[in-house]
């Protein structure tokens, strides 16, 4: 065991970037926040991101497939934590997301969920032993994964939620579902649109429609997407430089170090520092994928590609979403966004790619 568990067999090269990612968080963080009410969320964070490379490694030196026999108790674990969210949660902006912890500190239950959600796919793709994953297998892990899902969206949270389904998307493609079934799968999922908005809240069916026309209500539902988009257009090609950023020093865009850190970036750094760190990014998911490539067996593959799919999801709809391409969710930045659990997750997810890669040379 020692062996694979060598400091020399990390991937050094993820570990970099994902540092370097943060460090530019930590710096955006505290010019956003600075003379504000937030003004301590930068060290924070710097705490944040210290404790979750602790857990990293604590999730690195437990072999990946003692997770995998194990996924049945944390999935009912995670299924009971979720509904124990919605009885005793803390409220905050209309949503019960939060239990509270000792020292002012709340966690996210549905953050942790995601690991849960890759283990689980990766175990019911890699026992079904086979290269077609057909309507039946499908339903059935659709299903396991839809009860987090619901509950998650009883909070509300729908953006969580919605990185249960990437995951699961991508696990799918990844197993050989066929594309007849994809084909009915797009129709039904077509049909249901009409049904799924009846559903929605107030202020999720507000989100979407200021996301279509946010000038329809410019100083209510559709004020934050105008802000952001002024704000990443303000940049121009080289920004306005650290702690000069107008729309955000002068707290036009609304918390702008959680789900709109990259609009506070755009503008104080520009296009340039935006290609800079979309490219962190790009290199960051290209590592996870490598590791996929070299693992030792399937549910490792199935593991860093559910990693990937997490961390692509997320980065798209978070720079769509402060663009005006995608709807306001409250997806947040991986490892730029203020935040212990999201961060944490983060963390702990990228833990399960190097758990992958210490032991890719296993029998």
């Amino acid at each position: 065991m020692a062996r694979y568990l060598s400091r020399r067999d990390i991937d050094w090269p993820l570990l970099l970037i994902t540092m370097l990612v943060c460090a530019v968080g930590v710096l955006q963080i505290y010019s956003a926040t600075r003379d504000t009410s937030w003004h301590d969320a930068w060290w924070k964070q710097v705490v944040y991101v210290f404790a979750g490379l602790v857990l990293m490694w604590m999730i690195m030196v437990v072999d990946y497939h003692a997770l995998l026999r194990n996924v049945p108790i944390m999935y009912i674990l995670s299924v009971m934590a979720l509904a124990g969210t919605y009885i005793i949660g803390k409220q905050v902006f209309g949503s019960r997301r939060w239990i509270p912890l000792a020292g002012g500190f709340h966690l996210q239950v549905s953050e942790f969920v995601k690991l849960v959600i890759i283990l689980l796919v990766a175990r019911y793709l890699t026992e079904l032993k086979k290269d077609e994953l057909d309507l039946k297998e499908m339903l059935k892990l659709s299903g396991l994964i839809l009860v987090p899902a619901m509950l998650v969206m009883k909070q509300p949270d729908l953006g969580t939620s919605l990185t249960y389904l990437a995951i699961l998307i991508v696990g799918a493609f990844l197993g050989g579902l066929r594309w007849k079934y994809i084909a009915a799968i797009a129709v039904v999922t077509v049909l249901v649109l009409p049904v799924s908005y009846s559903l929605l809240k107030p202020y999720q069916k507000a989100r979407l429609v200021s996301f279509m026309d946010p000038e329809r209500d410019p100083q209510g539902t559709g004020y934050q997407l105008i802000q952001s988009q002024i704000a990443v257009g303000a940049g121009g090609m080289f920004g306005k430089g650290p702690l000069k950023g107008t729309q955000t020093q002068l707290r036009f865009l609304p918390v702008p170090h959680t789900d709109f850190i990259f609009s506070a970036f755009a503008e104080e750094h520009g296009f340039v520092g935006v290609i800079m760190v979309l490219s962190l990014y790009f290199v960051m998911i290209m590592r996870v994928v490598q590791n996929a490539q070299t693992a030792a067996d399937r549910s490792g593959m199935y593991i860093c590609m559910g990693v990937g799919a997490l961390l692509l999801f997320h980065m798209l709809i978070n720079v769509g979403m402060v663009v005006g391409r995608m709807p306001v969710t409250g997806i947040p930045l991986p490892f730029m966004s203020a935040g212990g659990s999201n961060l944490w997750s983060n963390f702990l997810a990228l833990g399960l790619v190097n758990n992958v890669r210490l032991r890719r040379f296993v029998n």
